[in-house]
């Protein structure tokens, strides 16, 4: 089977009044390119989470977003500084003493120093917290990577027809290919006769050029390794896997080879063929791209 680069998942793990929840999304890349969005307090976890994508992904620009709930009613605590409140007490007295001002220090007055009283979170369990997140992550990982493998069942499907069509292209090619040279032939001789004014044509003189002008226009070896490349694409796609840098190689090569068989046609239906392979080689490419 193989993979799209493409791909979304979601999983969510919801335990002892805490819910996490992580979204996967993927586009096309040549490398694996991970950017991991989460609270602060999940921080210590990132190289964890980088490690654990890995087993489901090997390509692919990917992000990941993750959000943390709890829904505990004692979230957070109220902390006395005590210390503090004593020195703000003994700086306005003091100050009362030296500019001679009235008035009593109330609790209100203290309530408007800062940090007297303070909100602090209270502590989370931290191997609870990474059991709880790697529980939804694992999920979302799984819902990634069947997302993928069903856009990759398409491309396979997809490429599979193309390179079917690709097949008959090569093998028209192969057909008319010989037809050239003879009509080459006969051609070249008519032009001679025409020439001379008769038919006394040197036989050995025409086979010498009919020699040099295949040796130009023959595309047996381009054929030869069209078809092999058509046996290997089929094959690494049957095979499945992380094929998808291998099938890029191979129709780059595709490409060189239609290239070369379209440079040296001197004939129209080949040269009509010739392009509609090329652009079919493109197409080809373009769905590689997608492939991990």
């Amino acid at each position: 089977m193989i993979r799209s680069m493409t791909g979304f998942g979601h999983g969510e793990a919801l335990e002892d009044s805490k819910r996490i929840t992580v979204e996967i999304k993927a586009v096309n890349h040549k490398y694996l390119d991970v950017n991991i969005k989460m609270p602060k307090m999940f921080n210590a976890f990132e190289a964890y989470l980088r490690g654990l994508l890995k087993e489901y992904a090997q390509r692919g620009k990917v992000d990941i977003y993750i959000s943390y709930e709890n829904f505990a009613e004692a979230e957070e605590e109220v902390i006395y500084n005590e210390n503090l409140a004593k020195q703000y007490a003994d700086y306005i007295n003091k100050m009362q003493d030296e500019l001679d001002l009235d008035g009593d220090i109330s609790i209100r007055d203290m309530l408007c120093c800062r940090d007297v009283f303070t909100m602090k979170s209270k502590d989370a369990d931290e191997e609870e917290l990474k059991r709880i997140l790697t529980k939804a992550f694992k999920t979302a990982c799984e819902n990634f990577v069947d997302a993928r493998n069903i856009e990759g069942e398409n491309l396979k499907k997809d490429l599979l027809e193309k390179l079917d069509i690709m097949s008959g292209y090569v093998d028209f090619i192969e057909k008319e290919s010989p037809n050239i040279i003879t009509e080459y032939k006969t051609k070249l001789r008519e032009k001679i006769a025409d020439l001379l004014g008769d038919n006394n044509v040197d036989e050995t003189r025409i086979a010498q050029e009919v020699t040099i002008f295949a040796d130009k226009v023959c595309v047996d070896e381009e054929i030869v390794r069209l078809k092999s490349h058509i046996d290997t694409m089929k094959n690494e796609i049957n095979k499945g896997g992380f094929v998808g840098r291998k099938l890029d190689f191979v129709a780059q090569e595709m490409n060189r080879e239609a290239n070369t068989t379209l440079s040296k046609s001197s004939d129209i239906n080949i040269t009509n063929t010739g392009i509609e392979l090329r652009t079919l080689i493109e197409k080809i490419r373009e769905q590689i791209q997608n492939i991990e």
